[in-house]
């Protein structure tokens, strides 16, 4: 509830915002480059970002000595090899097991390496052992991870655009976000000259969901104040919303980024790597979700206002371009024909009014049915309305002949003789049995 009462205009911070993760982006950018061409040899892409061994293939060394050591006096010992992007890590609280990890392959020819493992302490051949990840298996890592990058991400935008009613804003502001957190998480990475490894990749889809669904609560929140706040700006709707949200979106933040604190200060050299990434992709989505996700909403809803506005600008203007075309007709019509304007309308209005007057006050004919004869070879008779120009009276159908229509169909005139009808005085006549008949 402290966000609330807070008197920011946070969608007024859009271009800083964007300026900041737009400048650590290209300061990430700029280090791959350098690493690039770091190595000599002009530009390699492989180098500009260093890559884990599951990418790139390599060697993976599980070693475990007699006695405990420590990895310092491992890396010493291996740098004589010429080893390129080794990497030392300790495996188990014994001192005595650590996995090393290059991209040169050692697996034909493991000789030299156990050699200079042994000038550290003796080595326990039994429990060590040596294992090559061939390049081939680390194009088909880069590739799987790409395309689960981008199935992620489709997944995403299909979502959160069904979840809106198919506002295509939503489901682009949500993209776009997360393409700078992923971006931003690479770029922190190469100015941190860390490996990428699969660890990475693991933190980079874990990224994406967690900063999505804080995206969609803010979202969600400007969907259901655009109803609450009609007839506000747009921008003071956004404004609120993300404040409204923003105790939320903080409470959260803080409980995961103390968690990965403690897991990169007390974990181990594997599990620091992974809440590394963590740890610069969640502060990274927390702040695209908060600062610039909801802004961006309403930069695109002004774009799509402005944008009909045109059309509707346009519209008008052919409309009048319609209008001034057909005024001139008239007016040439009129200098040719020698009848003012004016007139022709009143004509025109006057024939209007007198044939929505006859519609109005004419008759509406009966029907009658006459029996039509049988076609030639047909055996069925067919009946069709016999209109009268004119309303007649069933008691004068009899009088107008109308009544041998009826008696060529079967039906029998009916004639009442009410002087024939028995008194009400007679008693023997007007039984009980009787008058209930």
């Amino acid at each position: 509830m402290l966000f609330r009462r807070l008197n920011w205009n946070i969608v007024g911070w859009f271009q800083i915002v964007q300026t900041v993760s737009g400048l650590i982006i290209a300061l990430g950018i700029g280090a791959m480059v350098y690493h690039g061409f770091a190595g000599g040899g002009g530009f390699h892409a492989n180098r500009m970002l260093r890559l884990g061994l599951s990418f790139t293939g390599g060697t993976d060394i599980a070693v475990k000595f007699t006695q405990p050591t420590t990895s310092d006096k491992v890396k010493a010992a291996l740098a004589g090899l010429g080893m390129t992007e080794e990497s030392v890590t300790t495996a188990g609280t014994d001192g005595k097991s650590f996995v090393v990890q290059t991209q040169t392959a050692y697996a034909n020819d493991s000789a030299p390496v156990w050699n200079a493992l042994n000038t550290v302490a003796p080595v326990d051949r039994a429990a060590s052992q040596i294992t090559a990840v061939g390049p081939s298996l680390g194009r088909e890592y880069l590739t799987k991870a790409l395309w689960a990058l981008v199935i992620a991400l489709g997944i995403q935008f299909l979502y959160i655009a069904f979840r809106f009613g198919w506002n295509y804003i939503f489901g682009l502001v949500t993209v776009i976000a997360l393409v700078r957190d992923a971006l931003m998480m690479i770029g922190i990475y190469a100015l941190a000259d860390r490996r990428a490894d699969d660890a990475f990749l693991a933190a980079v889809l874990t990224v994406i969901g967690y900063s999505v669904m804080d995206t969609i609560v803010i979202l969600d929140r400007i969907r259901e104040n655009t109803k609450l706040m009609a007839g506000a700006p747009y921008a003071t709707i956004v404004n609120e919303s993300i404040k409204q949200t923003m105790t939320r979106s903080f409470n959260t933040l803080a409980t995961v980024v103390i968690t990965l604190v403690a897991l990169l200060a007390l974990g181990g050299a594997s599990l620091k790597n992974f809440a590394f990434a963590l740890l610069v992709g969640i502060c990274s989505g927390g702040y695209h979700s908060i600062f610039y996700s909801a802004p961006l909403v309403l930069v695109f809803r002004k774009r799509q206002l402005e944008a009909a506005a045109k059309r509707r600008a346009a519209g008008l203007a052919h409309d009048r371009t319609f209008t001034g075309r057909a005024r001139a007709e008239s007016s040439a019509l009129q200098s040719r024909s020698g009848v003012a304007r004016e007139d022709i309308v009143a004509a025109r209005r006057e024939r209007r009014q007198k044939a929505k007057a006859a519609r109005t006050t004419e008759p509406v004919a009966q029907q009658r049915y006459r029996k039509k004869r049988a076609e030639t070879g047909g055996t069925v008779a067919v009946e069709e309305p016999f209109v009268s120009d004119e309303p007649i009276d069933p008691l004068d159908a009899q009088e107008s002949g109308l009544h041998d229509a009826a008696m060529e169909q079967g039906h029998e005139e009916i004639a009442l003789n009410l002087e024939d009808f028995p008194s009400p005085s007679s008693g023997e006549a007007a039984s009980e049995e009787q008058v209930k008949e």
